[in-house]
């Protein structure tokens, strides 16, 4: 190991022992995943029901053919359409969370960089 990556250890194990100071960067990254975080939660949750929605009408047309066909296809067919309006509720949701916090975010970055 050489020089140069012994003191990039030793730098990142001081960090860790260090005090932090909160500065306008981290207050900007801590703004930035208010935003996006709950979306994203949202999104992976509502993915998550379609996928299963689908795969149990999936399940009940080729396990259970000659009782449950119908079921099971519109089963699957409500688990087709939730998973498709994910990515449009999504991008609808996201955006309106940008607008809400628009001008907090312009005005830090704007601080950061001039």
């Amino acid at each position: 190991m050489n020089k140069n990556d012994q003191i990039f250890i030793a730098q990142k194990i001081r960090s860790q022992y260090t005090e932090k100071k909160y500065t306008e960067i981290d207050e900007l990254s801590a703004l930035d995943k208010k935003i996006k975080l709950p979306v994203n939660i949202f999104a992976y949750t509502l993915g998550t029901v379609g996928t299963l929605i689908l795969g149990t009408g999936m399940s009940l047309v080729t396990e259970f053919s000659d009782r449950f066909m119908s079921l099971g296809i519109i089963t699957g067919v409500i688990g087709i359409a939730v998973v498709a309006v994910n990515y449009p509720i999504y991008k609808k949701i996201l955006s309106s969370r940008k607008k809400k916090y628009a001008a907090k975010i312009i005005e830090l970055s704007d601080k950061i960089i001039n």
